[in-house]
Order: C-alpha cells, then structure tokens, then sequence
C-alpha cells in the first residue's frame, strides 16, 4: 500500500513500508518471496529520501518500519496512539515515538485537517481495521485534495464496515485507494457475510462517487479475488485497477502463489 502523491512541489509517502504475512496458507515466505520484498523495500528507501512528508495510518509492519532512518527530519502525520488503538499497535506506536521524536516532526492527526503547497490534507476520524469490533484496532484514511481528491482508505478491509463506507462517501473523491478484504481468511478471520457486504458497499461506493478504485493488498493474496467480487467486476471493471495495473505492469501475486512456489522450487 506504499503511496506517494505529489503536493505541488512538494511529496508525501503514505504508508512507506512493506512485508510478508510470517504464514501465508500454512507456509512461510518462500525465498522469491523474499528477495522481491528486498528489492521492493531497497526502493521504497530510495523513494522515501525525495518525500518531505510522511504519513502513518496505523502501525502494522506493511505500513510503517521504525527500523528505516528515512524518517529522519521530515514532518510525520501519524495514528495517535492515546486513543482508539489496540495495546499491540500502541506498544508499537510509543517505540516509534521513542526513536523519532527528537529526530522528525510528528503530528498526531486524527481527524484534523492541513494545507501543504495549496493541497488540502484532511484526516478521518480511527475506523475499525475491517469488521466492527475486531481486533487489529483502528486506522485513519486520508484525503488529499487539490483539484481533484485522492482519498487513502488504508486498511479498512473492503470497506465491510457501514460507517467506513458512509465517510468515503461523504468524501466525494474521485480515486479510492483500497485495501480490499482478506478474501483469503474466508470461513476463518473473515466471513461470506463480510465478503458480501464489502462487495456491496464498495458497489454503492462507486455509484454514489463515480471514483475510480485501486483496490489491492488484502484482496490480492488471493488468486481467486476476481471471482470472490463478482458482481462488483462485472458492473464495474473498468473503474478498478490494481497498483500493478495503475503502473502499466502485469500483477505479480507472489504472496497468493506462496504453495506454488514451494511447489515449484
């Protein structure tokens, strides 16, 4: 979900990270798996050193590294971590707080907003990280508006929760950047009846907005995710894009093919 968007003059990095789930379909990463999340964290580093801002949703290892120094001098926008947070989050938060706080700006942000270089920043309100009443806590989504608006759902899981989707809304943007659900957790994490209603609400999403989506991360640890949003495809394939697709490039689901490449190699 790594995203820079250009304000002006300046960059912001959303969410500069990257990482494999330790067990993906009752394996660990495979080593093709590997090498590409260093190659892809090498680059991430690289583009990081041109950003001036940055931005923390939440704090799960694929969306912040409090091991980069990339961070060093730059003005961070961050998750608060007094409140609307889990206590793993929040032991992570305060670790990140404890190595940059005399070494960036952070400005914990929730539901505040920002101009930079004429662009409008607005952060929500926390929002569940998926269904109500789960677990993995909450994260913030961002909207970047100058003259068109970007709106950054983070990892909202679809969006399955009916507030989530009330807020995007309420946005108007004209692109969503999406997580999508963890099809993958099917009958486990995550229920068909949360698949549906995100398939749903995504539906309404669009046709209340007519934003364009990129819809990634969760959905495509799945091979099958096409098929597990179906109705969604149908109506409105040529609305969504993954971010290999926004880029011009061809999908690459390692994490999805972990049992091929075991397999195989």
């Amino acid at each position: 979900m790594a995203t820079i968007v250009e304000l002006g003059r300046e960059k912001i990095f959303i969410d500069a990270s990257a990482a494999l789930g330790p067990y993906r379909y009752g394996l660990p990463p495979h080593q093709l798996e590997i090498e590409v999340l260093m190659k892809t964290k090498m680059e991430i580093a690289e583009l990081a050193k041109k950003c001036k801002y940055f931005v923390i949703t939440h704090y799960h290892y694929d969306h912040y590294d409090p091991d980069e120094n990339f961070y060093e001098g730059k003005k961070i926008f961050a998750k608060r971590i007094d409140a609307n947070i889990n206590k793993s989050q929040q032991n992570r938060g305060i670790y990140f707080k404890e190595i940059f706080n005399e070494r960036a700006d952070i400005l914990y942000c929730d539901e505040m907003e920002y101009e930079i270089d004429g662009c409008k920043i607005k952060f929500s309100p926390p929002f569940p990280h998926g269904p109500e009443g789960i677990k993995l806590g909450y994260v913030i989504m961002v909207s970047i508006e100058e003259k068109n608006k970007i709106l950054y759902a983070s990892d909202v899981q679809g969006p399955v929760y009916e507030k989530t989707k009330n807020y995007i809304i309420n946005e108007m943007p004209d692109l969503v950047i999406m997580d999508g659900p963890p099809s993958y957790f099917l009958g486990w994490r995550f229920s068909q009846e949360n698949l549906s209603r995100a398939e749903e609400n995504l539906i309404e999403i669009i046709e209340k907005t007519d934003c364009n989506v990129i819809l990634d991360h969760h959905l495509l640890r799945d091979l099958k995710y096409r098929m597990r949003m179906k109705n969604l495809y149908e109506v409105y394939d040529e609305k969504i894009k993954t971010f290999a697709e926004w880029n011009g490039m061809k999908n690459n689901m390692l994490e999805a093919k972990r049992k091929e490449l075991w397999e195989k190699y």
